[in-house]
């Protein structure tokens, strides 16, 4: 499947946020099994795997041009194994320059949250990314309305002001 992602990135001028909202992503994942069989980077980026290496370059591309790259997840609590594993890994989105920050789910009850999780490209474009029920992307769709980019700006916000930044994160 084609990675649409890129092609928002390539043309962002000013910010993209990504909002996470699932518990789970891909649980076929071999970097998932290694870490469920006790691997770990040691939150060291030097020690990350080469496939990590374009979405690092591609970051430090778009914080080079000044781009703020802001990704919130809102998870449960108790977390999955996969939220875990997520955390464990988020040293690498910090190091390349992403800025993340985590908000339990209870704390989101009275947001109005899209249904899926997306991403958002200058405020002016919204890339929807549906799921299967196991966590397998099964498509994309873009979205320029300005009331979907509104809502969405507005419940990305939200959860941001609400969100603890991932340094200061502590699982449950």
């Amino acid at each position: 499947m084609k990675y649409p992602v890129r092609e928002g990135l390539a043309k962002t001028q000013h910010s993209a946020v990504h909002l996470e909202m699932r518990d789970s992503y891909t649980p076929d994942d071999p970097e998932f099994a290694r870490w469920r069989a006790d691997h770990r980077y040691g939150n060291d980026p030097a020690k990350l795997p080469e496939w990590w290496g374009p979405w690092r370059d591609l970051v430090g591309d778009m914080t080079a041009r000044a781009v703020v790259m802001r990704r919130a997840r809102v998870v449960s609590e108790p977390v999955t194994e996969y939220i875990r594993y997520e955390h464990d890994l988020t040293f690498a989105n910090v190091a390349a320059g992403e800025l993340v920050r985590w908000l339990p789910r209870r704390k989101a009850a009275d947001i109005a949250l899209p249904g899926t999780d997306l991403w958002m490209f200058d405020s002016s474009s919204v890339l929807f990314t549906y799921f299967s029920g196991n966590g397998e992307i099964v498509d994309r769709e873009w979205c320029t309305k300005p009331a979907v980019v509104e809502l969405v700006s507005s419940a990305f916000e939200t959860v941001w002001e609400r969100a603890t930044p991932h340094e200061d994160h502590k699982l449950t």
